[in-house]
């Protein structure tokens, strides 16, 4: 990786709506606000254009909790995806790399928090030393992707803008979880939160203040400010292009541009060049009609290609664009079978590959396709897409076709051989086999496929249950083992490389709704879940481990190879579509946006790969005043 080009101070160039802050002598002008390395973001690629300063960009989201989106869409990383998938220095200088063991990360000289405070290796010595190595804090200890070989690295801080990470073997995961949508952080702003940290505050200052916020004990307190991803305390001092100014709870939040923020374009003015964002907080199924009517400047959170004949009506007449990006998950939507369900009888069914096999089968996906999305999706597994260079089409296609013969043979097969009246199979004690579909609900066209899944599947004897309810409470039955099947998107990753980590095909994780207890046991040490304990999940998990020590790029695509011909014929997840659409709203006037982009979670931050703090307003609104967080009823006020 290389590091950043110096560009003079003497080419810096301010922001108007800050300047009146300048002048007051309550803002440092902008050459003392921007490292003395900043990142230059050029505007000859990715069809960018130079920008203006100016405006408020509306953007709609369902739930308060969703102000953590605005860190997925700043994307500000120590290391980051450019539009070529390769990861490149953003927060950092430079990154010397030796072997996957050693990393040598540089920050830039006079980098400064949001709040004019110095960014270096303090921030993370005080993470390292005071968090992750904290007993209370970290009960676990570090997290699993700082560690190599079961160990953790040995850290140090040489200097004020130098931080090494060491280790003894291979460490392929570390930068991958520095660049992601949800970044793993490895600092924190030592200078704030220091408070609230026994190490640094008096036992009995800290008992009262921890009473004082609500907080049952320093350690809720220290949790409760110090989360970055969350992004719901404006106190917290950032390095996002956006700072939160509007306290929670609230239905409009508004966040103000950086003052000391690290990228700028390659003339010299500061990014982002949009002052503010403005997040109403709407209920989901709102989102589209409300876009519709052009209350968003840019949006494709809560919008789906079902939407998309709305969208385009209003097109003309509320002065915006719908553009249709494309997904890049391994299945638009896929059904997840609980290998941890906790009652017994379904659990031995659910892990029967006969049984999956079964499931995928009585799926018609070119009915899905004609009927949701008029023949324009991809129809197969849940596997990677055919732009990736790991693609074999016999994943796409094992079990997959709809053959409902082949679908009743395998149910036979196992047993299940009594129907009742009706037609539905009968479980050995005599239940009806009524398996219900847990979907949170958010995207009505998960209940749509649902319901032709639903008649398929009836014709094979089974009976399928949909039952929508809120996004938590459905991974939390899943998690417990309570729920039997769930629903949910497929592989994020759909174009992945064999250099990208292949943890997402293993148990590597509880968020995994296939096998939650088993990703828990292994995310958590054996501390808590339960160990694997199905052969073909057990050799994914030993050939996930063999890629992190793999010696070239051949093994790495090989074991890579191996886990997804695994997935694809234990059918661990099911498939149905991918490739679909995905209608983005953008404003008229709105610029730098991508008329053709790739909307993905994992690479790629939805819109975070494409540079936000680059899009800019073409005839602008006027500009508006920096404003103030009003702490007594979240309303917006005239700053200083």
């Amino acid at each position: 990786m290389t590091r950043s080009t110096p560009t003079a101070a003497a080419e810096m160039i301010e922001p108007p709506v800050l300047a009146p802050l300048v002048a007051a002598g309550t803002l440092p002008p902008v050459q003392q606000r921007l490292p003395a390395i900043p990142q230059v973001v050029p505007m000859d690629v990715a069809g960018r254009t130079p920008g203006r300063y100016g405006g408020t960009l509306r953007m709609l989201m369902s739930q308060p909790k969703d102000v953590r989106m605005m860190v997925v869409y700043g994307y500000a990383r120590l290391v980051g995806y450019d539009e070529t998938w390769a990861l490149v220095p953003d927060l950092l200088a430079g990154i010397e790399e030796e072997g996957e063991k050693v990393f040598t990360l540089h920050l830039r000289p006079g980098h400064k928090w949001s709040d004019g405070q110095p960014f270096t290796s303090e921030d993370f010595r005080f993470f390292w030393e005071n968090v992750a190595n904290n007993p209370e804090l970290s009960p676990g200890g570090p997290d699993r992707f700082l560690l190599a070989g079961g160990k953790p690295p040995r850290v140090e801080f040489p200097d004020a803008t130098t931080v090494r990470y060491s280790w003894d073997t291979p460490n392929p995961f570390f930068l991958p979880a520095l660049a992601g949508a949800r970044p793993d952080y490895i600092f924190l702003p030592a200078h704030y939160l220091k408070q609230f940290h026994p190490a640094y505050t008096p036992p009995d200052a800290l008992k009262a203040l921890a009473k004082e916020q609500g907080a049952r004990n320093w350690v809720a307190l220290f949790m409760n400010k110090a989360q970055p991803y969350k992004n719901d305390n404006p106190d917290l001092p950032t390095l996002e292009p956006w700072v939160l100014k509007t306290l929670p709870p609230s239905s409009r939040f508004l966040f103000e541009r950086n003052p000391f923020y690290h990228r700028i374009d390659d003339a010299g003015h500061q990014l982002p060049y949009v002052d503010q964002v403005a997040m109403s907080i709407v209920s989901a199924s709102l989102i589209p009609a409300k876009a519709a009517a052009g209350d968003a400047d840019l949006q494709a959170r809560g919008l789906t290609f079902d939407n998309y004949t709305v969208l385009k009506q209003g097109e003309r007449r509320n002065d915006y664009q719908v553009r249709l990006w494309r997904s890049a998950r391994g299945s638009e939507l896929a059904l997840y079978p609980n290998l941890n369900a906790t009652d017994p009888q379904w659990r031995a069914l659910l892990r029967d590959v006969r049984f999956r096999r079964a499931l995928s089968l009585a799926i018609d996906r070119t009915e899905i396709n004609e009927v949701v999305y008029y023949g324009l999706a991809q129809e197969g597994n849940d596997t990677v897409l055919p732009e990736s260079p790991l693609y074999e089409p016999d994943f796409a296609t094992a079990w997959a076709r709809f053959d409902l013969a082949a679908a009743n043979r395998l149910l036979d097969e196992i047993g299940l051989t009594q129907r009742g009246t009706s037609g539905i199979r009968q479980l050995p004690d005599g239940v009806p086999l009524r398996l219900v579909a847990e979907t949170a609900g958010e995207d009505p066209t998960q209940v749509a496929i649902l319901q032709l899944i639903r008649d398929s599947l009836f014709e094979a004897g089974i009976q399928l249950l949909i039952k929508p309810e809120q996004r938590e409470l459905m991974r939390n039955r899943v998690f417990s083992g309570a729920a039997l099947l769930s629903v949910w998107y497929g592989l994020e990753n759909g174009l992945a490389t064999p250099t990208l980590s292949p943890q997402e095909l293993a148990p590597t994780n509880q968020q995994q709704l296939c096998w939650p207890k088993w990703g828990q046991y292994y995310e958590s040490n054996g501390r808590s879940g339960e160990p694997v304990d199905l052969e073909p999940a057990a050799s994914l998990l030993a050939l996930n481990t063999a890629w992190t020590s793999a010696a070239s790029r051949a093994e790495q695509a090989a074991l890579w190879q191996r886990m997804l011909a695994i997935r694809a014929e234990q059918a661990f997840s099911i498939g149905t579509v991918r490739g679909v659409p995905q209608p983005v709203i953008v404003n008229a006037r709105l610029r730098n946006v991508p008329e053709r982009g790739l909307y993905n979670w994992e690479p790629g931050a939805h819109f975070g790969v494409y540079h936000p703090d680059t899009f800019w307003f073409d005839e602008a609104p006027p500009v508006s005043s920096p404003r103030a967080v009003d702490r007594s009823n979240n309303a917006d006020v005239p700053g200083p």
